[in-house]
């Protein structure tokens, strides 16, 4: 282990770009992720300029010595990594002053769209449990006058002489089984998983017969058969992408496609993983209305007429208890949710 290496080998762990400079702004020390930040080995960063990196080279030279002279963070939001052959790549830059052998700064780098990625991630976590625990309390209070409204319809309809009446009482008991059965799905989530190791392709082969036994639309496949078992609950991840197939089928899809890859190196729900597993549901429906684009994954909130708005909201419940996350893009013609799951 290099001198460096030792020096700052906690930071090996984080899941955001961590590099520690010189007085001269040179890099001396890169962690994985700054890495995989700027596409090369530590070994090939270290003894570069920091500031050839960057387009504002005089501006961030000039926050740079600030930061090294007061031992004051120094944040900018529009730090332009230069990447060759690509467009340049925003970041957001925080530097703080250090006093520690032959460094003098740690900088820390992010980038502004992971960064915004990671807000619109814990705003939508934060805003589910309100919503959820808002949603089993008024399950709780709804179930026992529905049990009562049920009942009394029983015994109204057995003291009914008029055979045609009954038809209204059934409707009662019908409904009452309907709100029932809704209210039963609100509370559902509660469960804990039962973790066992499988493999996620058995979880999709299901699906598949699934939604084409209820839709008779079949599923294409594009499997990564190198991935490894995960620890995670069969039935609720069966659910999870049954839910999102099938409001794809509800929808008007005529295709839906099942993908699987392992990524390396994610950052999900600001924790960083070595390993991932990206499960990708792609079909050709006429999208996400703009109207609840943000709002898609909150209980009671559907694009169909008639939906129950619970389908994606379990789906995010279920997956949020494996410590990970579910996001989506679409357009008209396309639409992909993308189930992200840590490997051990």
């Amino acid at each position: 282990m290099t001198s460096s290496a030792a020096e700052f080998a906690g930071l090996d762990l984080l899941p955001t770009a961590v590099v520690a400079l010189d007085a001269d702004l040179v890099v001396r020390y890169a962690n994985p992720a700054a890495e995989d930040l700027f596409a090369t080995g530590e070994s090939a960063l270290r003894g570069q300029s920091f500031l050839a990196l960057f387009a504002e080279r005089d501006d961030l030279e000039r926050s740079l010595r600030e930061a090294t002279r007061t031992h004051w963070d120094y944040a900018a939001q529009t730090v332009s990594y230069l990447r060759p052959g690509r467009e340049p790549l925003l970041l957001s830059c925080v530097a703080t002053g250090i006093e520690l052998r032959d460094f003098a700064l740690l900088v820390e780098l992010r980038p502004i769209e992971q960064q915004l990625r990671l807000v619109r991630e814990e705003r939508m976590v934060i805003e589910q449990q309100s919503s959820r625990e808002l949603l089993r309390n008024l399950a709780h209070e709804i179930k026992n006058p529905l049990g009562g409204l049920r009942g009394s319809a029983q015994l109204l309809e057995r003291e009914l002489e008029r055979p045609e009446l009954r038809e209204y009482t059934q409707v009662i008991i019908q409904e009452s089984d309907r709100l029932q059965a809704l209210m039963d799905r609100m509370l559902a989530p509660h469960r804990a998983p039962k973790v066992e190791a499988l493999g996620i392709h058995e979880v999709l082969e299901r699906v598949r017969s699934l939604v084409r036994g209820e839709f008779g639309i079949e599923i294409g496949r594009d499997y990564d058969p190198s991935l490894p078992d995960l620890s995670a609950d069969r039935e609720q991840l069966i659910q999870s992408v049954l839910n999102i197939a099938r409001n794809a089928a509800q929808a008007g899809a005529k295709k839906i496609e099942f993908r699987t890859r392992a990524i390396r190196q994610p950052t999900i729900l600001r924790q960083r993983y070595r390993l991932a597993l990206e499960l990708q549901v792609v079909d050709d429906g006429p999208g996400v209305p703009d109207e609840i684009r943000d709002r898609i994954f909150n209980p009671l909130v559907s694009g169909r007429q008639g939906g129950t708005g619970l389908g994606l909201s379990l789906a995010q419940t279920f997956v949020q208890y494996h410590q990970g996350v579910i996001e989506f893009e679409s357009r008209p013609g396309r639409t992909l949710f993308r189930i992200l799951l840590p490997l051990s």
